[in-house]
């Protein structure tokens, strides 16, 4: 089987989606950023899709599909934390803990992988509700900006997400200070 089969390659499009969205965010194109996130999101779906129906699940596509989401998660918190000019900007602390989830994770694969030698980390349940929300609350803050809306429920929302991310960050460590390596792919 090729390396880069079709949802390999659906994948690597999502990674070159996100630099793409964020020149949009700062040149306050919402409208457009918001199709081409819907977009990334689209091809997130088409690329699981396209593996599991061609049967053409790869360790590339496994590795290469979480890699992709931080990409475009971490491009979109950075670019509508502080971008100009955005009537709802994401907060700043959603951002700072958003990514220091991020490190806390890899720092913590790192370091188990070093010293127990290599493990599999797979998503975990509420790994997986933890991107989710973040997605969800990226879209909702690029569709706010699109149409020029600011809604003060918005902030639930925030709230939602940081406690999700807390939560998930605190569970990925207990499993790496556990040995534990998440729970099978789904």
């Amino acid at each position: 089987m090729p390396i880069l089969t079709l949802a390999n390659q659906i994948t690597l499009l999502r990674m070159g989606l996100a630099p793409l969205l964020v020149v949009l965010v700062l040149e306050r194109e919402m409208g457009w950023a918001l199709g081409v996130f819907v977009l990334a999101g689209l091809s997130d779906l088409l690329d699981g899709l396209v593996a599991r129906l061609s049967e053409q699940r790869t360790t590339l596509g496994a590795m290469l599909d979480p890699v992709a989401d931080k990409i475009l998660l971490t491009s979109c918190f950075i670019a509508l934390t502080w971008g100009p000019d955005l009537r709802v900007p994401l907060p700043v602390w959603l951002t700072v803990v958003t990514l220091s989830r991020d490190a806390i994770i890899i720092i913590s694969v790192a370091v188990v992988n070093l010293a127990q030698g290599r493990r599999m980390f797979y998503p975990s349940r509420l790994g997986k509700l933890t991107t989710a929300s973040q997605l969800v609350t990226v879209g909702v803050v690029l569709l706010l900006n699109a149409g020029g809306w600011v809604l003060a429920p918005v902030r639930y929302l925030f709230l939602a997400t940081v406690a999700l991310t807390v939560t998930s960050a605190l569970h990925y460590v207990y499993l790496a200070s556990t040995g534990r390596t998440g729970v099978a792919p789904a």
